[in-house]
């Protein structure tokens, strides 16, 4: 029986034994077909998706560009692997993400297949170019789930669960957050103490950071932090490694995350939205670190993939040609307007964060004590979807509410999402006041 024959209850019902409880899907709906800023299940009824594929789809679905590269691919070439026969998209693809990253200096790029593999080669390239083996993240921080993604991961449920030991020389240390008082100037005392008693910092080989973190909050680092950062690692010959999985590409309003603080990483792990949905990750860093490991020390079987590297390019075409990083950053005005006039409304959402076009609205049970309320984001996420909105849950404890809408969105849809949630609030308030 195909799954054209077969209702939404039974392919739920077929996921339930099939699928793993591990594997967990936040909203009990089977998708048939998707286009720009929709989704429809197998039933017809249309979504706004603001979720896309949790930041992959920031030039939406099916995006022509992207559809009409990879038919041209198919014709072509589909895998070789690029460890036994080079093939010229991977090559284009590098090309152009050093120029984008390097401004001028020289860099180079490896391509994978997941974000978290873009990690732990970064990880790698790190330390086999210092020599070191110490690495410093941040609380909340999110890189993967791989055992050294979720080493380097900063909250402890679900995904580091009973999965220890964990990789070796991983310290952690505070993410920026104005909201609950982690100032900038905290922040970096805090660093100076772990150095100071735990790790010294000639012994670290990296600091890895999300210039705005996804899956921990929607917490965006100041631009003065993220400097700070880049002079400390600097003068202790440590590589800075911006993971811009979920920033990158148009999401914060500038082409990378790290842009809004105006320095040069060493290091750039970038996946997701890079090609507009196919599988493909990488690492883009200066080339004299990226030459660190001896040949055969990089690769794997599937990354850079020719079909997911055409998309990409085609991705790079849409924002070069079609103006979508300022898309974004005006779409980031009009939504965090959006949000902001909300707020006022409601004491229940306890601040509006984010940049750009990646925002995001945390719930608290009152903003004094600032307590995390994540029931109400479960059912602002619940009721969303029954007006027809997705939206997904963020933060280390489940509370806030994160938006990833395709950058190629309309005003109109934007506008209609914006109208749905504010029916969902006055709703949930209702129910939260009986």
């Amino acid at each position: 029986m195909s799954s054209k024959e077969r209702s939404a209850e039974e392919l739920l019902a077929a996921r339930a034994d099939n699928i793993p409880r591990g594997v967990l899907t936040a909203h009990p709906i089977v998708i048939d077909r998707a286009d720009g800023a929709y989704l429809w299940d197998t039933t017809g009824r249309r979504y706004l998706d603001f979720v896309g594929g949790i930041g992959v789809l920031n030039v939406g679905h099916n995006h022509p560009r992207v559809i009409a590269a990879v038919q041209e691919q198919l014709k072509r070439i589909t895998h070789t692997a690029f460890q036994v026969a080079a093939y010229e998209p991977y090559i284009a693809l590098a090309e152009r993400l050093n120029k984008l990253v390097g401004k001028g200096e020289a860099y180079k790029s490896i391509f994978l297949t997941t974000g978290a593999e873009a990690v732990e080669n970064a990880i790698k390239i790190a330390r086999g170019y210092t020599n070191r083996p110490g690495v410093i993240s941040f609380r909340g921080g999110f890189h993967g789930r791989t055992l050294m993604g979720v080493t380097l991961t900063g909250f402890a449920q679900p995904y580091k669960q009973n999965f220890g030991p964990f990789a070796g020389e991983i310290y952690h240390t505070a993410y920026p957050d104005a909201y609950r008082g982690i100032t900038t100037e905290k922040a970096i005392e805090a660093l100076e103490e772990v150095f100071a008693t735990e790790i010294a910092p000639d012994r670290v080989a990296a600091i890895i950071i999300e210039p705005v973190q996804g899956d921990g909050g929607f917490l965006q680092a100041p631009p003065e932090f993220l400097r700070a950062l880049r002079d400390i690692t600097q003068r202790h010959g440590i590589v800075l490694i911006t993971d811009e999985i979920q920033t990158g590409f148009g999401r914060t309003g500038t082409l990378f995350g790290f842009e809004h603080a105006g320095i040069q990483p060493d290091l750039v792990t970038v996946a997701k939205s890079l090609a507009g949905g196919f599988p493909i990750s990488g690492v883009v860093g200066k080339a004299e670190i990226m030459d660190a490991p001896a040949p055969g020390g990089l690769g794997g079987t599937y990354g850079g993939n020719a079909i997911a590297c055409a998309a990409a390019l085609a991705v790079l075409d849409a924002f070069e040609q079609d103006g979508l990083v300022e898309r974004a950053a005006a779409l980031g005005v009009k939504l965090s307007t959006a949000l902001d006039t909300l707020k006022a409304k409601h004491p229940e959402i306890g601040v509006v964060r984010g940049t750009g076009f990646m925002r995001a609205i945390e719930f608290v049970t009152d903003n004094e004590t600032k307590t995390p309320d994540a029931d109400r984001a479960h059912q602002v996420m619940e009721r969303a979807r029954d007006r027809g909105l997705l939206v997904i849950k963020c933060g280390v404890h489940r509370n806030i509410v994160r938006f990833l809408a395709p950058v190629t969105i309309s005003d109109e849809d934007l506008d209609e999402a914006m109208s749905i949630l504010a029916d969902v609030l006055a709703e949930n308030k209702v129910s939260a006041a009986a």
